[in-house]
């Protein structure tokens, strides 16, 4: 059976690998992004706080005396890889790209929610106050983007609807 220890550490190379996945999605949703200059900006900003966040997970990682999983990291980025080979294919790209990122910032407070409770009973205060940094900025994001949605649908709507004016990025 695992200790608290362990389940926090296993529990830390998974959000590094989630965020290695993250930043791979979201550089690819918005090297794509031509014609939603809110979104672009708000997911470059995220591709920031993204890089900071697993920064700050490897070094909670490092600090219990381990070093993430390149097994974890290798495979999250493969599955960014095909997630973003996706969205070239499909015709409403940008409104699926803001739907799936909106899902996977819920998968990442969860996640964070996780490590701040696993923390707490390990004693690892200064991981429970990175993770709950890491959580207030997911959780703005996610709200971001709920709060976004329908004016990201109604533009890609509305761009549909006029021949010849790219819509789906």
């Amino acid at each position: 059976m695992a200790t608290v220890h362990e389940n926090l550490l296993d529990w830390l190379r998974d959000a590094h690998a989630m965020e290695q996945q993250a930043e791979s999605m979201l550089k690819s949703m918005s090297d794509r992004i031509e014609n939603y200059p809110k979104l672009k900006v708000r997911i470059d900003q995220h591709i920031e706080e993204t890089r900071w966040q697993k920064a700050q997970v490897e070094s909670c990682i490092n600090r219990l005396g381990s070093s993430p999983s390149a097994f974890k990291d290798m495979a999250a980025k493969i599955v960014a890889f095909g997630q973003g080979l996706g969205g070239v294919a499909m015709s409403d790209e940008v409104v699926k790209g803001a739907m799936s990122s909106y899902i996977f910032e819920n998968m990442e407070i969860a996640s964070y929610r996780v490590i701040i409770s696993a923390a707490e009973m390990a004693g690892d205060m200064e991981t429970k106050r990175i993770a709950q940094e890491i959580l207030m900025q997911e959780q703005a994001m996610a709200e971001w983007l709920l709060n976004h949605l329908p004016d990201l649908t109604t533009q890609f709507l509305s761009r549909s609807e006029t021949p010849d004016v790219a819509a789906k990025r």
